[in-house]
């Protein structure tokens, strides 16, 4: 008898809900055939591959083995799905896109709008995530492309530089000319300010330029999207640090320079090294360095 991929497919649901009646559920079938299903491929491959003896169904040291070889061939067999059904010319497709956070508020809009105009015909999924989590999605092959942050990746991620982000202060734009001389830090502590919660590694490079500079801010208020700090920040006296591109595209928010100021970041497209690209996948990565020359964007 030879394995067959329904067997895969039920070794790893049972591997991952360490349950037959949750694999089962997940599967929309009952749990003897699972269990039949399962035992037979055990007896088909001559080795147990589940401890059933817990309260929980557990991998065994083989099952450990075998598993990451059986999720490589469905994520590589979806792969080949997605290759055949690619079109060179790009009258239809899918694209599964992911970014962090901050690229939400000012760089999803322009790319989005970018690929329906040259691409109507490909369709986008877009997720937003942390930076690890964008990375384990591109390792299992449930995203194409991500936008994060240069810095220590995954092993099996490509990083390829897009642009440096800058980040800066930002007010409630109010009548007269903007500030020109730059504010001492020191002076911050007497600003109450708006930040992103401490869920988003923008907060955490925030935080590192205080400590650096043994500056304690007066921070009053958190929210977890950038959006939200916008719509604070040009209705109340809060200030915040935003990144300068998110505020060069609001007329209502006014930057304020710092000295020092804070340190840039570099912005990175990531993929999944030596994964099968789709043509929308490359159209993609020619048409994001495009969108970011034409915005003047610094580069990476």
């Amino acid at each position: 008898m030879s394995v067959e991929l329904r067997h895969l497919r039920y070794l790893l649901a049972v591997a991952d809900q360490g349950s037959f009646t949750r694999a089962a559920e997940e599967l929309f079938i009952s749990q003897p055939t699972l269990s039949q299903q399962v035992r037979q491929l055990e007896r088909t491959l001559g080795v147990q591959l589940l401890d059933r003896t817990g309260r929980s169904v557990r991998l065994t040291d083989a099952g450990e083995t075998y598993v990451r070889y059986a999720r490589r061939a469905l994520r590589d067999l979806a792969a080949g799905e997605r290759a055949l059904q690619d079109v060179q010319d790009l009258t239809r497709g899918h694209l599964r896109l992911a970014v962090t956070p901050s690229f939400t508020a000012y760089l999803v809009g322009p790319l989005a709008a970018e690929l329906h105009e040259r691409h109507p015909g490909i369709t986008l999924t877009l997720r937003e995530m942390p930076q690890d989590s964008i990375e384990s999605a591109l390792l299992g092959d449930d995203i194409d492309v991500g936008i994060a942050f240069a810095g220590a990746h995954q092993q099996g991620i490509d990083a390829v530089g897009l642009y440096t982000e800058t980040l800066g202060l930002v007010v409630r734009a109010e009548p007269g000319p903007s500030r020109r001389t730059p504010l001492d830090l020191r002076e911050l502590t007497d600003q109450e300010l708006v930040l992103l919660s401490g869920d988003f590694a923008t907060r955490g490079h925030i935080d590192a330029y205080f400590a650096q500079h043994d500056v304690t801010p007066r921070t009053v208020m958190e929210a977890n999207s950038i959006q939200a700090l916008i719509e604070i920040v040009q209705r109340t006296p809060l200030a915040s640090v935003l990144p300068d591109a998110v505020t060069h595209d609001h007329p209502h928010l006014r930057p304020v320079p710092l000295e020092p100021a804070l340190p840039a970041r570099r912005v990175t497209l990531l993929s999944r090294a030596h994964a099968y690209r789709s043509t929308a996948a490359r159209a993609f990565v020619g048409l994001v360095h495009d969108v970011v020359a034409r915005r003047g964007y610094p580069p990476a």
